[in-house]
């Protein structure tokens, strides 16, 4: 046999990463069976990275793609145009609700009682939604902003979420400096780092990746 004979033996690197797969396969089968139970889960997504609210709004997309109703109430975001409520007001309002109840950041509209008042507004109209068992998410964008300045009691909604929420109901929470409160009940919560952003660099929010 020569040095160019052809082999039909995998190489040795191939051989140990083959049984290495194959054992962690084993494993990760042995832990998925374990995991049969279902449940509406409290998600939130928190921290000063982007890509909160688009996180979420990646749920909201793949529970229309699977035909599950749902419904985004918008907290703090004004009457700006946005790629996602356009083309779910557009495509799939049958399907999804969407209410943007919120007339800008708090630092525009500088107008803290009128900030109280349509977070409540939304917060009433969010918990309507909630209790509604037809929606299988609500995406509640920016509500920890709301929560942080106070403009809704936090132990309101640990509450309403832990009493009235229907049993598999999704809602997610997005927005930074999450409340612990909703952290300690919430099922699973993301923060995002921040490591880098345009921003800091003079560019300007951007359509197709900001809005």
């Amino acid at each position: 046999m020569t040095d160019d004979t052809p082999t039909d033996q995998p190489p040795a690197d191939d051989g140990r990463h083959a049984a290495k797969m194959a054992k962690k396969k084993a494993a990760r089968d042995k832990i998925m069976s374990t995991k049969t139970e279902e449940k509406g889960l409290v998600v939130v997504h928190t921290g000063k990275g982007k890509g909160k609210s688009t996180a979420a709004f990646g749920m909201i997309f793949r529970c229309i793609a699977h035909g599950m109703q749902c419904a985004v109430v918008q907290f703090i975001k004004g009457g700006m145009s946005t790629g996602e409520r356009d083309l779910i007001e557009s495509r799939f309002s049958d399907i999804c609700q969407f209410h943007t109840m919120g007339e800008g950041f708090t630092w525009e509209t500088q107008d803290r009682s009128r900030d109280i008042e349509m977070a409540q507004a939304a917060w009433a109209k969010a918990k309507e939604l909630i209790r509604d068992p037809a929606n299988r998410m609500v995406l509640l964008d920016e509500i920890n902003i709301a929560l942080r300045y106070d403009y809704i009691d936090i132990a309101e909604v640990v509450q309403f979420l832990q009493d009235e929420k229907p049993e598999m109901t999704h809602v997610v929470l997005t927005g930074r400096n999450a409340k612990d409160e909703l952290i300690e009940i919430a099922d699973l919560v993301t923060e995002m780092e921040l490591v880098k952003h345009p921003f800091r660099s003079g560019i300007k929010a951007q359509i197709g990746v900001e809005f």
